[in-house]
């Protein structure tokens, strides 16, 4: 290592630099939301060469970079297999009728006199069944912003009931993408992210759902809720729908809970949504395989909807939009920006950029509740620049990863973190690919609805109030070896 010469801090920044000016122009000039098809995962690559080319200038060889980047991507390997997992498993949720079923029951819960309340709960139940804030938004979102507005109650809290509950669902859902990017940044498992993630996601939702419902007493009116109601219909006309549909889903909690690891408990998950779909589905496997053998096009269809595309058709526009599954093929998008991402910041890392950076911003962070706070301002920060929320978590995420282990800090508080702060705030942001999205989908501006998001305001300011107060922060055990986590 004594060849090699440590690069500047504006050596540092300027791959950084670069990448959050290409970004700018994908998300705000050129591609807009389709960012995320393939031109941010170009920037990165483009930055991580810009990396590159400063670390041969600083004596570093194309082996080193090598395997500066084939660590950071093995690193991501678990994260990647579990999300090809997750795809399948949404696949075969998706045609046995639990995800509808969970969609169905959620909707139950709607009563107008209760209705930010409970736009708020429904969103989630969904967000948490699907793992998609921004199909949440899309779907139910829209038929309950219909009906909030039929209430009289205004667009910008309708808005602001609707993402806080979808994020919160995004949040805790091991489908959701990010749920599975922050730890995987972070040097830690899912299920363990998740149980973590709780201590303080809970408290957010629950003082969120505190506020919602004393604002709904304010609110008078009963109105109709035939839109629901109609929902309700197009699902049951295509799914036998039944408690017995839960099983799945309790069986794979109860294995998580066992500690199994979340590779074969997914694996195990999305097989038994295949063998549901067989018992209480046969009209629809019928349907969807179009082959007159039921066991040959039972076999075919499951495969289908755990590898491909599978969309149940009914004839409500907006069930349709949330009846849709891409299986495996559907994460490629998310594993190919997690491997760009982990590219540019394998390079990053080795030729130690991401060190010389993070230590000008550590040497202001003295405690660990204000290296949590400079870690979630960040976030913040990136989502800002950056546009687009998986930046807002990997970058951070490479950041600050070494200095959470020198600090005996668990990956855990990091990934916490990361989620607590990146995720959330991106659907605050008008040029975000969040905000952009949430704010077209719905129809209502950006600035009339952040403010009415409690959940995603009061999530980052969590993390922070706990890392001051050292509250549920986990140490690293003494035997535990760093360089595994």
């Amino acid at each position: 290592m004594d060849q090699y010469r440590k690069p500047t801090l504006l050596q540092s920044f300027i791959p950084i630099i670069v990448l959050v000016a290409l970004l700018v122009v994908n998300v705000r000039f050129v591609y807009g939301d389709s960012s995320l098809d393939g031109a941010n995962q170009i920037t990165l690559l483009v930055s991580a060469a810009v990396a590159g080319i400063i670390a041969l200038y600083n004596g570093y060889r194309w082996n080193d970079i090598m395997h500066g980047i084939e660590k950071s991507i093995k690193s991501a390997l678990s994260a990647l297999i579990i999300l090809l997992l997750i795809g399948s498993l949404a696949g075969t949720w998706l045609i046995s009728g639990v995800v509808p079923a969970m969609i169905y029951y959620g909707l139950d819960i709607l009563s107008p006199t209760i209705f930010l309340f409970a736009t708020c709960v429904i969103s989630s139940i969904v967000s948490v069944a699907t793992g998609s804030s921004w199909s949440t938004v899309a779907t139910v979102g829209i038929a309950l912003l219909g009906i909030g507005k039929a209430l009289g109650i205004s667009d910008g809290l309708i808005a602001g009931a609707i993402i806080s509950g979808a994020y919160f669902g995004d949040k805790m859902s091991p489908l959701s993408d990010t749920t599975n990017l922050a730890p995987a940044m972070a040097g830690t498992d899912l299920i363990t992210h998740i149980k973590y993630m709780a201590y303080t996601t809970i408290p957010s939702i629950v003082i969120t759902l505190i506020i919602f419902l004393v604002i709904g007493f304010f609110y008078d009116g009963s109105g109709q809720v035939t839109e629901i109601d109609t929902l309700k219909s197009a699902i049951a006309s295509k799914f036998n729908i039944t408690p017995w549909l839960f099983v799945v889903p309790l069986l794979v909690i109860v294995l998580i809970v066992k500690k199994m690891p979340a590779i074969p408990a997914l694996l195990i998950g999305s097989i038994l949504g295949g063998v549901f779909a067989i018992i209480f589905q046969p009209d629809l496997i019928n349907s969807l395989s179009g082959e007159t053998n039921f066991m040959l096009g039972s076999y075919k269809t499951v495969v289908d909807a755990m590898t491909t595309d599978v969309a149940i058709v009914t004839e409500n526009e907006l069930v349709n939009d949330l009846l849709t599954s891409g299986g495996m093929s559907g994460m490629l998008n998310t594993i190919w920006l997690i491997v760009c991402a982990m590219t540019f910041g394998g390079v990053m890392e080795q030729c130690g950029m991401l060190k010389r950076i993070t230590q000008s911003i550590i040497n202001l962070a003295k405690s660990t509740g204000s290296l949590i706070a400079t870690t979630a301002s960040s976030c913040v920060v990136f989502n800002l620049t950056a546009s687009d929320q998986y930046l807002a978590i990997v970058v951070p995420g490479r950041m600050f990863a070494e200095e959470y282990r020198e600090r005996d800090l668990h990956p855990k508080v990091l990934s916490r973190t990361l989620e607590d702060s990146g995720t959330v705030t991106s659907a605050l942001i008008p040029w975000n690919t969040c905000g952009a999205y949430h704010s077209g989908v719905l129809g209502i501006a950006t600035g009339d609805y952040w403010m009415y998001c409690f959940f995603n305001l009061i999530s980052p300011l969590m993390t922070m109030v706990f890392g001051y107060l050292g509250i549920k922060i986990a140490r690293l055990e003494h035997n535990e070896n760093k360089e595994e986590l």
